[in-house]
């Protein structure tokens, strides 16, 4: 490798190392502060750069939260799409389900932070419709899970599935709001203790 290649190439990484870095401090910023409410100045500031030069690496805020939501969403999928193709148990798909849910809070609590409460006022942007697209996919995966539980006689009959699939959603996302890495208990264990909780509710005896 000639020595103008090896420098262009650690220039393209340093680049790209910088560009996450600044990333997961607008994600910060943007989860603490409200998307609406950030502006580009203080996502700069909590950077430690002046305004202008953030827009050396992003043409705006809309491409930071594209950025970061896209990151998110792309390894919620890969995740969720890998224990689904599993072939598991009805129990074990929800009690996996769950469990990568909270590992993604451990891994990209602000984005979490950002998805749950930016979505509604982002998709209004058509750069955003791709939110759309995600909750429904979200809501479907979950109510066929549930749904193939009552067929199998693993999960209650009794319930009503669409409640149960909007408190299950809510419960494990809003996690997000005080989940602390270096908690008292990790991700996984916190997901092990919500799965017994509402498996005693749901499971038919």
């Amino acid at each position: 490798m000639s020595p103008r290649r090896r420098d262009a190439e650690s220039t393209a990484a340093a680049r790209a190392e910088r560009r996450a870095e600044l990333l997961a401090t607008a994600a910060e910023v943007f989860a603490s502060r409200g998307y609406a409410a950030t502006t580009v100045r203080e996502v700069a500031e909590a950077a430690d750069m002046l305004g202008g030069s953030l827009y050396y690496h992003f043409d705006s805020k809309e491409s930071m939260v594209d950025e970061i939501l896209t990151a998110l969403l792309t390894e919620l999928w890969t995740a969720y799409d890998k224990v689904i193709g599993s072939a598991l148990g009805t129990r074990e798909t929800f009690q996996a389900l769950i469990t990568e849910s909270f590992r993604m809070i451990d891994r990209f609590r602000p984005a979490v932070v950002i998805y749950q409460n930016e979505s509604k006022l982002l998709a209004s942007n058509p750069r955003f419709s791709y939110l759309h697209g995600s909750r429904r996919r979200f809501r479907e995966m979950w109510m066929s899970v549930l749904e193939q539980g009552v067929t199998d006689g693993v999960f209650r009959a009794d319930l009503d599935l669409g409640l149960l699939y909007r408190l299950t959603r809510d419960n494990v996302w809003l996690v997000a709001n005080w989940y602390r890495g270096d908690g008292r208990l990790s991700a996984e264990e916190i997901a092990g203790q919500y799965t017994a909780m509402v498996l005693e509710g749901i499971l038919r005896t």
